[in-house]
């Protein structure tokens, strides 16, 4: 894999184009460029291997979820939030065939030559234009024909269409006031509504539940929806506290993604897999990837360690202490303390940077996707620090390949 800049006199009228044509209306974080100035290339054997580590990741992750909500009691080292932990029961009615499962698995780069997993991105994982229209921003700017990438955004919505009513309603929630929340939604809906779907943009509690199905309160588009699409993340949701929000735990209209997703989403997960292993479950490829995780009281003077929230998103409070800024690191390890349950304690690996022409070095997370337990493209991002999070940069992913590789 490699770095190709993007030629310095195209760079301002592709971030424009990105801005402009392509959902991309956060281009800044505070004075942070979140637009990389260069493109990733990997080669089609790294494709080829990534697809297929994504999609065993994939097939080992929605076995355990599936056996957690058949017996909860297996769940209990999740230590899920009250709230969430009380309605689970209510998802016994999930049947995987009526939603549409979708998650983003997060690789690293080592200086072992090896992949190694952050995390997986079960719940509501997000970059849908940034790996779907940018790299064809990307190739029109490098003017390269030996390059290729998949279009994530037409194999969800095709995954979409195939369990949802044709010229059925979608009511794609997220949170409204957030402009980065909606640009995502923006463009799935385009998308949508291109194969003819009628479209509704709301918030949480923006839905009531009868008879397990799921109604709009929309003025001037109420009545019955045909999917839900759910880009609120499901802690997020019960902050916010609308009234109705358990509804979406037994719900049976379809959705993206169910509610099933937490048991996958929260970062003590692999504290679950000795349990399911017993019940038949392997985890083979999870371990062969995700560093060692352990609860934060087992570290004690082990060496080594970082710890990460096990609820955080985006990057947020993990302590890799020459990735944090001013006091951060303290702040990190003070919370821990003072909420060592809301904490995992993982062995922190050696992130190899890449090197660019110009002898810049960038720290990389290239975020495989799986729809429907099938690979479905990348969104990558690189930051100057082994850590990424808002700060870091939204990168372009590229196949190096000929045509009958594809």
């Amino acid at each position: 894999m490699k770095l190709v800049s993007i030629p310095k006199d195209k760079y301002e009228e592709y971030r424009l184009n990105l801005m402009f044509n392509a959902y991309k209306w956060d281009p800044q974080f505070f004075d942070n460029n979140t637009i990389a100035k260069h493109v990733l290339v990997i080669t089609n054997k790294e494709h080829k291997e990534l697809e297929k580590l994504t999609e065993q990741l994939d097939r080992e992750t929605r076995q355990a979820e599936e056996m957690l909500n058949k017996n909860l009691k297996l769940a209990k080292p999740l230590a899920l939030p009250h709230k969430i932990s009380k309605e689970l029961a209510k998802m016994k009615n999930y049947q995987p065939e009526k939603h549409i499962r979708l998650m983003r698995y997060d690789f690293h780069p080592t200086i072992e030559n090896k992949w190694a997993l952050s995390e997986v991105n079960s719940d509501v994982p997000g970059g849908f234009a940034e790996a779907s229209i940018m790299p064809q921003f990307a190739i029109n700017v490098l003017k390269s024909p030996q390059y290729w990438y998949k279009n994530f955004g037409d194999i969800l919505v095709q995954a979409i269409a195939k369990k949802v009513k044709t010229k059925g309603t979608i009511m794609l929630v997220h949170c409204t006031s957030f402009s980065d929340d909606r640009q995502v939604m923006q463009f799935l809906g385009d998308k949508l509504k291109s194969l003819g779907f009628n479209i509704i943009y709301g918030a949480g509690d923006h839905l009531r539940f009868k008879n397990n199905k799921a109604i709009s309160i929309l003025d001037g588009n109420e009545g019955e929806v045909d999917a839900i699409f759910r880009f609120t993340p499901l802690e997020w949701l019960i902050e916010i506290k609308p009234k109705h929000w358990q509804g979406y735990f037994d719900t049976i209209t379809p959705s993206c993604n169910h509610p099933i997703a937490i048991f996958a989403q929260t970062k003590r997960f692999p504290f679950v897999w000795n349990r399911l292993e017993k019940q038949g479950i392997t985890f083979s490829t999870w371990k062969k990837l995700l560093p060692e995780t352990i609860e934060v009281n087992e570290v004690k003077n082990k060496e080594g360690y970082i710890f990460k929230p096990a609820c955080g998103r985006v990057g947020e409070k993990i302590s890799i202490k020459e990735a944090c800024k001013d006091d951060e690191y303290e702040k990190i390890l003070a919370d821990v303390k003072k909420h060592p349950k809301q904490y995992i304690a993982q062995k922190k690996f050696n992130s190899k940077p890449l090197i660019t022409d110009e002898g810049q070095s960038f720290h990389l997370c290239l975020g495989s996707y799986s729809v429907e337990g099938k690979h479905a493209g990348y969104y990558a991002r690189i930051s100057k620090l082994p850590r990424i999070d808002s700060f870091s940069a939204d990168i372009p992913v590229l196949i190096e390949g000929e045509e009958n590789d594809r």
